[in-house]
């Protein structure tokens, strides 16, 4: 298993802490030189907070444990494509690396609805997507076929 999927597993491993309090299924890690900084998962509902997005959450746990704003030794992985509010966050942080898993053709702005205009910023990171992208998308499915049934 490469360091990729390993870290990815953690970030499902987060998904599912989401889908047990009844959020969407999203988790993120931040790993810094090899090691979990920082684990996130959504939950705009419980905290009344629409920011509270899994990679947001991560973010600000990392930034809290290294008392800097600025990440950029460190890697976030998240199960589900970012958003361009979570993207703009990973921007900000000066993340290292961004590796996802499933692309989200609703409001995806790495690659699905639009594309960031990386070219365009002060701060450029490696991408990898479709890591575990099978295993993401499925958990996501799973949680809404479940909703849907209710």
């Amino acid at each position: 298993m490469s360091q990729d999927e390993k870290f990815m597993r953690e970030a499902l491993k987060e998904a599912g802490k989401a889908a047990d309090r009844g959020e969407v299924p999203i988790g993120a890690v931040i790993v810094s030189h090899g090691k979990i900084l920082a684990r996130g998962h959504n939950q705009p509902i419980g905290k009344n907070d629409p920011t509270a997005h899994a990679e947001i959450v991560a973010i600000r746990k990392a930034s809290a444990k290294k008392k800097n704003y600025r990440l950029s030794e460190s890697v976030l992985y998240v199960t589900l494509e970012p958003c361009a509010m979570c993207l703009g966050a990973v921007v900000q942080a000066r993340l290292g690396r961004l590796v996802f898993g499933a692309l989200d053709p609703k409001s995806g702005a790495v690659l699905s609805i639009m594309t960031f205009p990386m070219d365009k910023t002060n701060h450029r990171m490696e991408i990898l997507g479709g890591v575990l992208a099978g295993e993401c998308g499925r958990v996501l499915k799973d949680f809404f076929r479940g909703r849907r049934i209710r």
